[in-house]
């Protein structure tokens, strides 16, 4: 009846099946002298499993790691830019020279600005005249096509007064 206990739990136990009170059975009886030659195969596993219950590592496990990361360096000197990139320009503003010369830069674009804006207005005029020129060069050319049938006109007149 053990035997067949024992090949119960043996089959549960490699299907990972037993409970903590089977699996403590099974170490108890591998672990005595009389165990049944047909489960002898599994007496040094068991055995095994005991005797490595009791193994303690005895070397001293260091908590501090020798190798350094450069991630957090990384981040502190990217802070440390973007403080700078911030920081820096309200302290170092510009010079007094430094807004001189902005202003006279300023002042002389301005000027230039306003040259191309005559320049512009006058082109402007100047392209109004041309269409007023068009437009006379088109009321000329209705008002001679006039003449020519007036002209027309006027020659079959005499030419009938003379015949």
């Amino acid at each position: 009846m053990v035997l067949n206990n024992i090949e119960k739990l043996i089959e549960k136990y490699l299907n990972a099946e037993t409970s903590l009170q089977e699996e403590a059975q099974l170490k108890a009886y591998f672990n005595s002298d009389d165990v049944a030659p047909q489960f002898e195969a599994y007496k040094p596993m068991f055995q095994y499993f005991s005797e490595s219950k009791k193994e303690q590592y005895t070397k001293d496990v260091p908590l501090k790691s020798k190798k350094t990361s450069l991630y957090p360096w990384i981040s502190v000197a990217a802070v440390a830019v973007l403080i700078l990139g911030l920081v820096v320009p309200n302290f170092m503003g510009p010079t007094e020279k430094e807004k001189q010369e902005a202003q006279l830069v300023y002042n002389q674009t301005m000027e230039a600005f306003s040259l191309i804006s005559i320049g512009m207005h006058e082109g402007k005029s100047q392209l109004t005249n041309l269409a007023l020129v068009g437009e006379n060069i088109e009321e000329g050319v209705q008002q001679a096509s006039k003449l020519g049938t007036f002209s027309t006109i006027t020659n079959k007149i005499l030419k009938n007064k003379s015949h």
